[in-house]
């Protein structure tokens, strides 16, 4: 059974905006009290948030599909709906997120450091927070906007100080065991280690973690045995150690070739030339080992490694290996940049931009894109004629109307609003004013007009008797 899992791909889907109402306010002698509509609620994020305790993305692998709950509709009496809840999805320390083309969108690394993932949609207006002075009384509201739909991968990259390489079996998990309290499984078989294990160092004033990589073997870097699927283990580590076994029982293998095996596999996977190495030479307590090892030490030493003899099992020349990787540790970590407070980068859009553009596609169809269009499109109910003047209104407005003329466009040409795959089209006809004209006193209500004169009502009926009589005599039976 998997236990153990550090890359997954999350399908996130984030709350829609709840609708605005669209209301008028009734009471006893006052039928007729004004728009009280209330707006939609916001959608909920969902948020991917580092938390110390999760070690795996296995819960993700076994579910990948998340969702957060859904705004709530506004209601009359300017109540606004509830907002959705917001839906926390904690990740490992070190987890790269990253969108379905390998672009890195954020590094999480630090326990509390989150990122938005997907955004909730906005709540809709209801009709009394659309009213104006000139929109007294709309009998409309705004649609929510659905939330963000995500594809993203989850990568774990382990966030260690120290990273133990080598071949399986050449004691790299003995060797975290005795030097910190980790319990990793130890074994005599090939690939025993199956997960990256990570442990804890104490060596004076110094504190660091050491992790120990699945066995590498020749082709770990094209994907052969487990190497591929570790290798970003050792991306974050500051030291890099050699774990070289002295007494293995493999006629065809030994140190030296040991080690150039794994250098040409990290140097394919590339990124890792800058990191300082140590050799460790393993096993020392066999006889025939602690020979070899005096035999190649000469031989690393005249390459420029720092070689230490130890044995895991015997509990030999740790101490020296341990405060050697304290010092490396001490000298990356005082050579990192300090970390600067969170700062907020402000990117001014140029003073040219109009937020949309107008492309003209080879069937002939004008496509508008932009964020402001395609969420008025998204938020208008288009079996209201009132919102759709409304929508009219809003493009003329932002300079839609007036791009598509320059584009070319002529009256009947096809108009795209949105991506192809979800986009509103329609025939376009230009006007001198959008909206307006169409529907007149859009966004007034009659019922609240000014009561009129006895008199003047009684003109307006016998306007209307004499306009209904002159289509009658007008009328020309077959």
């Amino acid at each position: 059974m998997t236990t153990f899992v550090d890359r997954v791909e999350l399908h996130v889907a984030a709350g829609n905006g709840g609708h605005g109402c669209a209301s008028v306010h009734r009471e006893k002698f006052k039928p007729l009290g004004g728009p009280d509509g209330g707006n939609g609620g916001r959608g909920g994020d969902v948020i991917l948030t580092v938390d110390q305790s999760v070690t795996t993305l296995l819960d993700y692998h076994h579910s990948p599909h998340r969702k957060a709950t859904n705004g709530k509709p506004g209601e009359g009496g300017n109540r606004s709906g509830k907002d959705g809840q917001d839906l926390v999805l904690p990740v490992p320390d070190g987890t790269v997120v990253l969108d379905k083309a390998g672009n890195v969108l954020a590094d999480l690394v630090g326990h509390g450091t989150s990122y938005v993932a997907a955004q909730g949609g906005r709540g809709g207006l209801g009709n009394a927070a659309l009213a104006s002075a000139r929109r007294k009384a709309p009998g409309f509201a705004l649609l929510g906007v659905p939330g963000d739909l995500q594809d993203i991968v989850l990568e774990l990259k382990t966030v260690a100080d120290v990273a133990l390489v080598g071949y399986p079996s050449a004691g790299k998990s003995s060797l975290i065991s005795v030097l910190s309290a980790a319990k990793p499984k130890i074994a005599d078989y090939p690939f025993t280690t199956l997960v990256p294990n990570l442990g804890v160092v104490t060596a004076g004033d110094t504190v660091y973690t050491i992790a120990d990589v699945p066995g590498l073997i020749p082709g770990a870097s094209q994907g052969k045995g487990l190497g591929l699927e570790f290798l970003r283990h050792v991306e974050r580590c500051s030291v890099l150690v050699h774990v070289l076994d002295t007494a293995t029982l493999e006629s065809d293998r030994d140190p030296v070739s040991d080690l150039d095996i794994i250098e040409a596999e990290l140097t394919e996977y590339g990124g890792l030339g800058n990191r300082p190495r140590i050799v460790v030479l393993n096993k020392i307590d066999v006889p025939d080992g602690k020979d070899l090892a005096e035999m190649v030490r000469p031989d690393l030493e005249a390459r420029g490694y720092r070689v230490f003899e130890v044995s895991a099992v015997a509990h030999m020349g740790l101490k020296e290996l341990s405060f050697a990787l304290a010092d490396l540790v001490g000298t990356a970590r005082a050579a990192r940049p300090q970390e600067e407070a969170t700062r907020i980068v402000i990117r001014p859009k140029a003073v040219d931009d109009a937020g949309f553009t107008v492309v003209r596609e080879e069937d002939g169809l004008y496509r508008v894109r932009g964020e402001k269009p395609e969420r008025w499109v998204r938020q208008t109910d288009f079996s209201n004629d009132e919102a759709v003047g409304y929508l009219a209104d809003r493009l003329n407005r932002l300079g839609v109307e007036e791009a598509l003329m320059k584009a070319g466009a002529r009256s009947g040409d096809g108009v795209a609003i949105g991506p192809e795959d979800n986009a509103v089209v329609f025939d376009w006809e230009p006007t001198v004013m959008a909206g307006a004209e169409m529907l007149g006193r859009r966004g007034e209500d009659h019922r609240f007009e000014e009561p009129r004169p006895a008199a003047q009502r009684r003109r307006d009926k016998q306007a209307e008797r004499d306009e209904a009589a002159q289509e009658f005599d007008d009328f020309e039976p077959f």
